[in-house]
């Protein structure tokens, strides 16, 4: 057996290990996010839960081993040494796709990367063997591509979506029905019932159905299952309800956190018995093709001959690598940062809380269907009888206040997330069906965060943005995934290990720029400023003076940029003037805006005046980017410069304008206003100037085209200039009010 495929099954082995890594950092939010969405535990214990979730449902995969050895190909159509090159395609793409959207916080299908890229590598083997497979090579697609089972995938990975959301949907519209959002007077009634049913759910499909691919429990004992599984799920129920009450009446212990901590087991549970094989599938596929390659070796064959159709044989999975991969995850869940960006996403958009920084912005679909949504509502609310309405809106009346103000929903949501997630992923999984976690936990909570009401009139656009996004991306995921292994297996097959090197070279390069980028993006965090500290007032009026030293310095770039028709150099002004407007609007998101919820009252008119500052700075970056972008507009279109005077009066403006900067800037740092007045009378007289070179240019008259556009490009120049002049000092009188405010 040759050195290199040896080589490859080591990389593959690596990147197996890595691909749990990132795969486990991506999918952890579809079982944490229900447990920590509702507080039930600190999430320490959370995570030790899903861990043990996990290591039992690895322990119990194996009958989904089968997809990536011949779920979506026909291994009998490929030779070893063509197959062993597209393992590693999938491999490396997946480790890089997963990589990149865990980076940018948004939780996609490892199931779809998976199926994906194995599409993609299979086309490109496909059509590398039939143009240079010889004359025995087959010359259509449908030899090489397992397309009906494909098909069946895929589709069915689709479908999900919309059985997952109208599962919880529904399911969430008669829990709250029934519990009402004051769920504890309810609770003490039906509590012992609620979580006998949910565990008994889970139960069935999770451990009954579970075992049917397990590598733990023999024939006899999944025959015996199989017979009295009607026994098996009555004995089930009535032990939970037992064990409920007592826990509920005898103990006092609410027994919908042990359902949310037991859902969140038997959801991870269910996560790696259907998720593993995207993580490992692809190289115990490769290892059993080198067991098959060195059995046919030492039987005497050609290995350049042998054809793979011995991947199509039924499989038992080792359960030494399946609990490795258990325990190799469960690592990454404690360690991994990236697992909590991806979750934040999910908890913000199903969270009950309206109002704070929504994660995502509006769009025109988002707003025409909020738009519909409430026309329809309109229209059933004028059919339905009133005391019908009444009734509902009763027991769909949400709190005026939450018992923890840090949930994102209440314990009755997440036990319906997590019950009828754990459901239909274990359901799938007992079909052997690979169904994507992803989608199903996502739109299960999305289903619930509707019929819970949580998307008011004020959050739904966002909501349902943020819903459209992630659907998108992963529609992109399928695309993505495909086009990459596609275009990886091709370099592969023809440039042999040169390929493997150039495409490893460029893996590694995007792993570390995305680790770089997360990195710093994790920097950015909501910053509560203290205004009853006096510091606090010095360093705002610092980082104001420092921004408005910078704006300066790019106002002064862009008269000298634009006298020159320097189109490069406007053309980077323009993007650090946008830099300067994007920082101060995130800013105001992720620092004034939060800095004044909940502000003690006594210090209501320092708020006032934080806000007032940072609009003025908002409106100066504004101006300043109307202005550069007004003069890199004129140049790129090539139109004519500015005429001997009017470039004359410019310069001569801009340099008034630089002589008043540095005064403003050392006032704002210091805080020192003692020379306010001077600065006033010194504003005054520059406001003049500007109104008397805009005087001059009027009395000028040609009507020239070019020098038309020249004359509109001046006027907007120095209106804008006087704005952002203005505004400039407007910004020094607040921080002298603010820092003298009582």
């Amino acid at each position: 057996m040759s050195t290199m495929y040896m080589v490859i099954l080591g990389i593959l082995l690596l990147l197996a290990v890595y691909d749990l890594v990132v795969g486990i950092t991506n999918d952890a939010a579809n079982f944490l996010n229900s447990a920590r969405g509702c507080n039930v535990a600190r999430h320490s214990f959370i995570v030790a839960v899903a861990a043990v979730g996990v290591v039992l449902g690895a322990s119990f995969s194996g009958g989904m081993m089968e997809i990536a050895r011949s779920g979506v190909f026909v291994p009998a159509a490929f030779s070893f040494h063509d197959l062993m090159l597209l393992f590693l395609a999938v491999m490396l793409t997946d480790v890089i796709l997963l990589d990149l959207f865990n980076t940018f916080g948004l939780p996609t299908s490892t199931t779809v990367s998976l199926v994906f890229e194995l599409l993609g590598a299979a086309l490109a083997g496909a059509i590398f063997t039939m143009y240079h497979g010889g004359a025995d090579a087959a010359q259509e697609l449908g030899a090489y591509i397992n397309s009906s089972k494909a098909l069946t995938i895929i589709s069915g990975i689709f479908v999900s979506v919309g059985i997952s959301f109208v599962c919880g949907c529904t399911i969430m519209w008669i829990a709250r029905l029934l519990f009402t959002f004051q769920y504890r007077k309810m609770y003490k009634y039906v509590g012992a019932v609620w979580c006998a049913l949910s565990l008994t759910a889970i139960t069935y499909f999770a451990v009954f159905k579970g075992l049917k691919s397990s590598t733990l429990v023999d024939a006899a004992t999944l025959t015996w299952l199989n017979d009295n599984i009607l026994t098996a799920t009555l004995v089930a129920l009535v032990g939970w309800y037992v064990i409920s009450a007592i826990l509920q009446y005898v103990f006092r212990i609410n027994t919908l956190k042990i359902t949310v901590l037991s859902g969140t087991c038997a959801l991870a549970f269910a996560f790696a018995g259907n998720d593993l094989v995207n993580f490992i599938g692809v190289f115990m596929a490769a290892e059993s093709s080198m067991h098959i390659a060195s059995a046919h070796v030492a039987a005497g064959g050609d290995l350049a001959t042998l054809k793979m159709g011995g991947l199509a044989a039924p499989v038992k999975a080792n359960l030494f690598y399946l609990i490795g991969a258990g325990l190799i995850m469960v690592a990454a869940l404690v360690f991994s940062k990236k697992a909590r960006t991806v979750s934040d996403t999910e908890v913000k958009l199903a969270r009950s809380k309206a109002g704070g920084k929504e994660r995502f912005g509006s769009c025109a679909p988002a707003r025409a269907m909020v738009r519909y949504t409430l026309i329809a509502m309109r229209g059933i609310n004028a059919i339905t009888p009133a005391p019908i309405t009444r009734f509902v809106s009763n027991r769909f009346k949400p709190l005026e206040m939450q018992e923890d103000e840090t949930q994102a929903f209440d314990l009755i949501r997440a036990s319906v997330n997590l019950t009828i997630s754990a459901l239909l992923i274990s359901l799938a999984t007992s079909l052997k069906l690979p169904l994507s976690t992803t989608y199903v936990t996502f739109m299960v909570a999305m289903g619930t965060s509707l019929s819970d009401r949580a998307w008011g009139r004020d959050s739904a656009v966002y909501r349902i943005t943020g819903v459209l996004t992630v659907i998108g991306g992963w529609l992109l995921t399928g695309l993505l995934a495909l086009t990459a292994a596609f275009i990886t297996a091709m370099v592969m097959l023809y440039l042999g290990m040169w390929g493997v090197g150039i495409m490893m070279a460029i893996a590694a390069v995007i792993l570390v720029k995305a680790a770089i980028f997360h990195r710093n993006k994790s920097k950015d965090k909501t910053n509560i400023l203290n205004l009853d500290d006096r510091n606090t007032l010095l360093n705002i009026g610092e980082a104001s003076a420092d921004r408005m030293g910078r704006i300066l310095g790019i106002y002064r770039a862009t008269v000298k940029a634009l006298l020159n028709e320097d189109r490069d150099g406007l053309k980077r002004l323009r993007r650090k003037a946008r830099e300067v407007s994007r920082t101060l609007k995130a800013m105001k998101e992720d620092e004034v805006l939060p800095s004044l919820h909940g502000l003690n009252p006594r210090l209501a008119h320092r708020g006032q005046l934080l806000l007032r500052i940072q609009e003025s700075s908002m409106a100066v970056a504004e101006s300043l980017l109307i202005i550069v972008k007004a003069g890199y507009k004129h140049i790129d279109n090539n139109h004519t410069g500015l005429n001997e005077e009017q470039a004359r009066d410019l310069l001569a403006m801009s340099d008034k304008v630089a002589a008043f900067y540095p005064g403003m800037c050392q006032m704002l740092k210091s805080s020192d206003f003692s020379n306010m007045e001077a600065m006033m009378q010194q504003a005054g007289d520059l406001s003049s100037d500007f109104a008397d070179c805009i005087t001059r240019h009027l009395i000028r008259e040609n009507e020239d085209e070019g020098c038309f556009r020249t004359a509109i490009l001046y006027l907007n120049l120095l209106n804008e200039t006087r704005t952002m002049m203005r505004k400039s000092f407007s910004l020094i009188q607040e921080q002298r009010e603010l820092f003298e405010s009582p």
